[in-house]
């Protein structure tokens, strides 16, 4: 399946965890009805989400086939290119994935591989960012949220 993509600006976020190396995303992502699965892939199933705010939300998703997870941050209503990303991190194995810039309607897909492994992920639209800390471990174990405006 493939997405279409048109440039937008050449905006950028920098990486938020230390060490880790981001790439950095320069396009716009303009798509009508985008779903985690639509940018991710089919293969890709929904294990976890958070809102961000009103104006969208940040899905992490599983591929059992191949054991990555990949983030996809996206907006409720899309429309005018907002700064925008999608990031995950693998602490285990210091692996990161990002996607970053101003998007028409989402950001991503940020894929690591994550099988056996907590996860670390989030993103943002605009000046509202969500992170999510070491959660969807192969054994649960307690995560926390955080929204910051």
């Amino acid at each position: 399946m493939g997405i279409k993509r048109n440039v937008a600006s050449a905006g950028a976020l920098t990486a938020l965890v230390i060490g880790a190396t981001a790439t950095l995303g320069t396009t716009a992502h303009a798509a009508p009805n985008v779903t985690p699965q639509g940018v991710c892939g089919s293969g890709y199933k929904t294990v976890n989400s958070a809102p961000i705010g009103s104006l969208g939300t940040v899905y992490l998703t599983y591929n059992s086939a191949n054991g990555k997870n990949c983030v996809a941050t996206i907006r409720t209503n899309p429309g005018t290119a907002k700064l925008m990303s999608a990031y995950i991190y693998v602490p285990d194995t210091d692996e990161w994935a990002e996607d970053s810039g101003n998007f028409t309607s989402y950001a991503g897909p940020s894929r690591v591989y994550g099988k056996g492994h907590c996860v670390s992920w989030g993103g943002n639209i605009a000046n509202v960012y969500v992170s999510v800390e070491n959660s969807n471990c192969a054994a649960l174990k307690e995560h926390r949220v955080t929204t910051v405006r």
